[in-house]
């Protein structure tokens, strides 16, 4: 999968430009707070129809204007297609080939994955940006975990309004609790499915690119014990039976809590977990390789690479992890598109990024 180009208007403090790419490695210099975070944003915000620094969409509108849009040429295995998602304070509008679709249809077309100063949080950060994570990343590749993961937050928000009001002798609470049930146990089976394959990469790259001699592993950590073999028929039973036995302080408190909405992901490197025991060159390794990782299973799931955007890497890695991180994507048929305070003494498309503008190296705008 290459992005071709895209058309942003309104984006951050960025001005309106087409920017043309390369299928290998586009780097984009420039000092610290002239825009280059946001180019990454509009591309991940264009593919995704989200942004990986903030939930309120007034956020990415330029100051003073009231709507925001990209628009993305890109190819994938079977085609060249376009997408673009058009956003004011209200409202979203999504377009595949211009022709108007629903979110669900529009997430997973184009599959980036991208790497921020700000993931160290995915080791350091509470269990809910972890599963925010995962969630999104295992979404990306699979449109039925979309489905079921949506299905199940719907019903979580329903079950904990009859557990406030105490409705819980409502006949449609019992109807609502089978289905609670049954969805809670296929986002459990998928997230397990997608922990063991992942780890076993995870390892593989952490080992090959930053220390041969220790071990990481990836770990799906549930309130239901140990379930890793667990079918999903034995999932739903497992959830009940853990439904019944908090069900009483269920009550008291007024929201579930049993279901994959308690679970985490655990980071073990040489057995012990990385958010308590690892350096900070360690933690930094460790995102590094899972974002490495994702590339992996994105390819696995939909046979093609995904994007990969990378902000601010000249300050995340030393000269010696830095020069192995791009000999090691240059190895492979990805495209990136990097931020960089510094030249990167690499083969690229290179732009210069000054006060919102991007001026091309060959073809000035």
């Amino acid at each position: 999968m290459k992005i071709l180009e895209i058309n942003y208007i309104n984006f951050r403090n960025l001005a309106d430009r087409n920017i043309k790419f390369s299928p290998k490695i586009n780097l984009f210099l420039g000092k610290n707070g002239q825009g280059k975070t946001s180019i990454i944003e509009a591309v991940y915000f264009g593919a995704t129809g989200k942004s990986f620094r903030t939930s309120k969409n007034a956020d990415m509108i330029k100051h003073g204007k009231t709507k925001t849009g990209c628009f993305m040429e890109y190819e994938d295995r079977l085609s060249d297609k376009n997408i673009s998602v058009k956003i004011d304070s209200s409202k979203k509008e999504y377009r595949l080939n211009k022709k108007r679709i629903p979110y669900d249809e529009y997430y997973g077309k184009v599959n980036v994955v991208s790497f921020i100063p700000e993931d160290i949080e995915l080791i350091v950060g509470a269990p809910g940006v972890r599963r925010k994570f995962f969630d999104s990343e295992i979404a990306q590749s699979s449109h039925e975990y979309f489905q079921n993961l949506k299905q199940y937050t719907k019903l979580l928000k329903i079950r904990n309004k009859y557990l406030k009001n105490r409705e819980h002798k409502d006949p449609m609470f019992s109807i609502y609790e089978d289905e609670f049930v049954k969805y809670g146990a296929r986002v459990i089976k998928k997230r397990l499915e997608y922990v063991k394959n992942i780890s076993i990469i995870l390892n593989l790259n952490y080992r090959k690119l930053f220390d041969s001699r220790k071990e990481l592993n990836l770990v799906y950590s549930s309130e239901l014990g140990d379930i890793k073999k667990y079918s999903i028929s034995e999932l739903e039973q497992k959830l009940r039976d853990e439904i019944q036995k908090e069900f009483g302080k269920e009550l008291k408190y007024g929201y579930s809590m049993v279901g994959p909405q308690k679970d985490d992901f655990l980071f073990l490197l040489d057995g012990r977990e990385a958010k308590a025991f690892s350096s900070q060159g360690e933690k930094k390794s460790i995102v590094f390789s899972l974002k490495l990782s994702e590339i992996d299973m994105v390819l696995k799931e939909k046979r093609e690479n995904p994007v990969f955007l990378i902000d601010d890497v000249s300050s995340y890695f030393d000269s010696i992890r830095k020069e192995s991180i791009i000999n090691y994507l240059n190895k492979r048929d990805i495209q990136v598109i990097i931020t960089s305070t510094d030249t990167l003494n690499i083969e690229s498309k290179n732009f210069f990024v000054e006060k919102g503008e991007v001026y091309d190296r060959d073809n000035q705008y």
